[in-house]
């Protein structure tokens, strides 16, 4: 599957002791009406099911300057927040500074997906920077860039 060039994302939420997120590579667009999203999500997340418990989240979707922020998230445990420039979306959850987009949710469902979960949410808003970034891509194991993005 390092075959298909993803976008990277850091999904967030508040949970019971602070901010908690992780890197998600595994999303996508699901639906235009209603507007919804899908992630796959490990099983062995820690950070899930904090998460799954404040009901909305933030999907970061990472410009290709926030590399050292998709390696941070992508650990299990620490404090993933520390010096780390976020605000709170309208629902709470943590949007981080210098995204190319942030996409507010609320959880819809969530399925069986073998070793992964895949997780639906339902869009109540998007906003992206008036200036657009670059984005984070991914393929074959590293990270990459577009060469032209006229």
């Amino acid at each position: 599957m390092g075959q298909f060039c993803s976008g990277v994302t850091v999904v967030t939420a508040m949970g019971p002791t602070g901010p908690v997120g992780f890197t998600c590579q595994a999303f996508s667009s699901l639906s235009l009406r209603p507007p919804r999203i899908t992630l796959g999500v490990s099983r062995t997340s820690t950070s899930w099911p904090s998460i799954r418990d404040s009901v909305s989240f933030c999907v970061n979707v990472l410009a290709h300057s926030q590399h050292p922020l998709s390696e941070r998230f992508a650990r299990s445990g620490g404090d993933k927040f520390r010096e780390v420039a976020w605000d709170p979306s309208p629902d709470g959850a943590p949007r981080l500074a210098g995204a190319t987009a942030w996409i507010d949710c609320r959880l819809h469902a969530e399925h069986d997906g073998g070793d992964h979960l895949v997780v639906i949410g339902d869009v109540r808003r998007v906003e992206a920077p008036a200036e657009p970034r670059e984005p984070l891509l991914y393929y074959r194991g590293r990270y990459t860039r577009v060469a032209d993005l006229s």
